[in-house]
């Protein structure tokens, strides 16, 4: 059995966790206290549904370190309504959502039609303009149609702030390139240490830390140590550990940075 305490890394920010995920349904509250332990600045716990995004708003209510983003995932888009996204409008103005998501296009195994997949995230980028909050994106083998689709939504916004983060990247530095020429911010996770992320990591080095935020995406994807256990908000520190290693920097540099650019992003 590996050693399943937290690494120390004060003052990281989750930008994408799924505490409302049936996972955590034993020990949530646990799950949080060593968020607390930890010294983590904050989570952003990610909607995917109505529901499910409902959930994090309450959770966000119970504590001031959690905020809320609300979304319909693309897996989870195969029968949204307009009502549905009119709800969504809603939940987006409570004043502890700063975020839409999340969402984007999922072509892995075609859960949702890719019409309405399509059709579903450009009513939430809109809904997202008319709030005045980032998104937050999945892509999943559908590069070419989410970065069409974004080139389109960013041209045309109003507002001058970053339109969001690229969640759980593994692309090319030319596809991160693209993302960050729109404004968008790069999220990373504990994957970024795994053996298979070898080409990764040395996309990794090109990249400036002012566009990179930390995130677990939990309760999937632990870190290297932890395969094949459930991961948690806390072991985002793994992931600032390997970014310094990676960049050659502190882990109180990668700390420094990337709460400031979520801190920004959020407004939190």
């Amino acid at each position: 059995m590996p050693d399943t305490a937290p690494i120390s890394v004060p003052n990281l920010i989750d930008s994408h966790a799924h505490l409302t995920a049936e996972q955590f349904d034993t020990d949530r509250d646990g799950v949080i206290g060593r968020v607390l332990e930890s010294g983590m600045y904050a989570v952003v716990n990610v909607g995917t549904e109505i529901a499910d995004s409902i959930s994090g708003i309450k959770l966000a209510e119970r504590y001031d370190f959690v905020h809320a983003a609300v979304g319909i995932h693309p897996q989870e888009c195969g029968a949204t309504t307009e009502e549905e996204i009119k709800e969504l409008a809603q939940l987006a103005k409570h004043p502890r959502v700063v975020a839409i998501g999340e969402i984007g296009l999922d072509f892995h195994a075609d859960y949702a039609p890719r019409g309405q997949q399509l059709h579903v995230l450009q009513r939430q980028l809109q809904l997202a303009d008319d709030a005045q909050k980032p998104v937050l994106i999945h892509a999943r083998q559908a590069e070419t149609e989410i970065l069409q689709v974004l080139r389109e939504w960013t041209s045309k916004r109003v507002c001058k702030s970053a339109p969001g983060i690229i969640h759980c990247f593994s692309g090319t530095l030319e596809t991160a390139q693209n993302y960050m020429q729109m404004g968008f911010y790069i999220s990373l996770g504990a994957y970024i240490g795994y053996p298979s992320s070898k080409t990764l990591r040395e996309v990794l080095r090109q990249l400036p830390l002012e566009k990179l935020m930390l995130e677990t995406d939990c309760p999937y994807l632990p870190p290297q140590r932890l395969r094949g256990h459930r991961n948690e908000p806390a072991f985002v520190c793994d992931t600032a550990v390997e970014l310094a290693r990676i960049n050659e920097i502190s882990t109180a540099e990668v700390a420094r940075i990337t709460t400031a650019n979520s801190r920004e992003l959020f407004k939190i």
